[in-house]
């Protein structure tokens, strides 16, 4: 079921640089980008917030977030992590991973993203084992890149 709102060739370029799918084929990068829905998200919206379970990968089309931590105590101000614009993305380890959201996301202005769900990724990888073999050696690499720094 192909999604007709996805402009295949603007993804596909994005989907490569992602580290959990930078190994994948063109073949595999059509499978996810059929998975994926389109989003519209006014300014100042929180897409997630810290400590919420971790759901989907987001890749921007249009707009800029922020990424921050909530104030830990009251008084205290929240710390900007960074900020995110049009073709870039967040949130992939969701994909894989059981642990919450390290992080808040907020828009900057009206934002558009690209979502692909956990459930449905997890359907793709049910039915395509080379991909699930290639995504699971990444996120190895990435969790032992994760615990060095």
């Amino acid at each position: 079921m192909a999604n007709e709102n996805i402009n295949v060739e603007a993804i596909l370029p994005i989907l490569r640089k992602i580290p959990l799918f930078s190994n994948l084929d063109e073949t595999m990068h059509r499978e996810i980008i059929q998975h994926i829905v389109l989003m519209y998200y006014p300014a100042n919206y929180v897409i997630f917030n810290e400590g919420d379970a971790g759901d989907a990968l987001y890749i921007m089309k249009k707009g800029r977030v922020e990424v921050f931590h909530k104030p830990k105590e009251e008084g205290d101000l929240g710390k900007k992590v960074s900020e995110i614009g049009a073709d870039g993305f967040f949130g992939e380890m969701a994909l894989v991973s059981d642990i919450p959201r390290n992080a808040s996301v907020r828009t900057l202005e009206d934002t558009e993203v690209f979502i692909l769900n956990k459930e449905d990724f997890k359907q793709l990888l049910s039915t395509n084992t080379a991909m699930a073999e290639q995504i699971s050696s990444a996120v190895v690499s990435r969790m032992k890149d994760n615990d060095k720094q």
